[in-house]
């Protein structure tokens, strides 16, 4: 048979699709491109801004004296 790669643009549209192959009894697998450390980077980075955790910059003019 043949392989499908479908990409879809956000969160519903991945939901009716699926939706779609279960009705039909189509075998499918979601992969993602991205790897389980850097998917824990990224969540722990949501965490840090959450918890206030961040460096604000407040003249970008001179971004580099701010950060050195």
């Amino acid at each position: 048979m043949e392989t499908l790669i479908v990409q879809p643009k956000n969160k519903k549209q991945l939901v009716a699709i699926e939706a779609v192959l279960n009705v039909l009894n189509v075998t499918f697998r979601k992969e993602s491109n991205y790897t389980s450390e850097f998917a824990d980077e990224i969540k722990k980075g949501v965490e840090d801004v959450k918890n206030g955790h961040v460096t604000r910059i407040k003249d970008v003019q001179n971004i580099w004296e701010s950060i050195l």
